[in-house]
């Protein structure tokens, strides 16, 4: 995992329209956050994304632009912004490079079972790639508002 004061991986993914996004590209005046989620359409990533989309003009009033980070296609990410309503910049990471690169790739357990795959996490990155903060192990519900209020008092 990703620690304060790291430089974020080289980041260049396509949005859900297809678009090709760099950090340069979507950073504000002060940075960044990126939260991992693991699917589109689930219940916890949706409340997440709606979550985000309602406190996203709160964000870009502290100077933080806010992205969404999947393993799902441009295709899918695309259906969740129209289906959801989502205001939010969704990135699809297909081969799961950059989601290893920050280490929010790991081992989870579900009904016995584990199996590897994205570790919900929030990372906030300085205006200048350098890594501000991390949440990992989120909870889908109030995160947003969190992040929210830990920036405030950045």
């Amino acid at each position: 995992m990703l620690e304060p004061g790291e430089l974020l991986p080289e980041l260049i993914l396509q949005d859900e329209t297809g678009a090709e996004r760099r950090f340069a590209d979507l950073a504000r005046k002060k940075g960044l956050v990126i939260y991992l989620y693991p699917k589109d359409n689930t219940p916890g990533c949706t409340l997440e994304g709606q979550e985000f989309t309602a406190l996203l003009p709160r964000f870009r009033r502290l100077g933080y632009e806010v992205v969404g980070l999947s393993k799902d296609s441009v295709a899918s990410h695309c259906h969740f912004v129209e289906k959801q309503g989502l205001g939010v910049t969704l990135l699809s990471d297909p081969d799961g490079a950059f989601i290893q690169g920050i280490g929010a790739w790991g081992e989870k357990k579900m009904r016995g079972k584990s199996y590897q795959g994205i570790l919900r996490t929030t990372v906030v990155v300085g205006a200048d790639g350098r890594v501000l903060k991390v949440y990992p192990g989120v909870k889908a519900a109030g995160h947003a508002e969190a992040v929210l209020a830990d920036l405030r008092a950045l």
